[in-house]
């Protein structure tokens, strides 16, 4: 039995082929930089989601999702012609957020450590009542 699934390989191709259109670049200047992050595909393989982030402020963000639901149609129809598939799937593009959630996690860590570093650094935080306790 194959280590991967029919409908796993058949999204890494679609993944990898909107990849590709989008690195030549598409005529619609709405479309800003965007990174294909995954792909998902039914599985009857007639719809596929694909899974995108978009480098830049919200703004960019909404543009750019206008351009692709635009251009939907020109993508779905050139995976058709490069895929040798049945049935072309149905494309849905997906926001994806986890980028943005695990930065704002990042900057929120690093919020809590520098704050530790003052309290460490004035002697009032926990490390600093702890050391009181032992010299008693």
């Amino acid at each position: 039995m194959a280590t991967h699934s029919r409908t796993e390989r058949v999204a890494a191709l679609i993944q990898q082929e909107l990849g590709q259109m989008f690195a030549r670049g598409l005529k619609d200047p709405r479309i800003g930089l965007i990174t294909l992050t995954g792909a998902k595909v039914s599985p009857d393989l007639r719809e596929a989601w694909i899974y995108y982030t978009v480098h830049g402020d919200e703004a960019v963000r909404r543009r750019t999702a206008q351009g692709i639901e635009a251009a939907r149609g020109f993508l779905r129809r050139e995976i058709g012609a490069n895929l040798s598939l049945r049935v072309t799937p149905d494309l849905h593009f997906v926001l994806d957020k986890a980028i943005d959630h695990g930065a704002r996690i990042d900057e929120l860590l690093s919020e809590v450590r520098a704050a530790d570093a003052e309290r460490a650094e004035a002697g009032t935080g926990p490390e600093a009542s702890v050391e009181e306790a032992d010299a008693d």
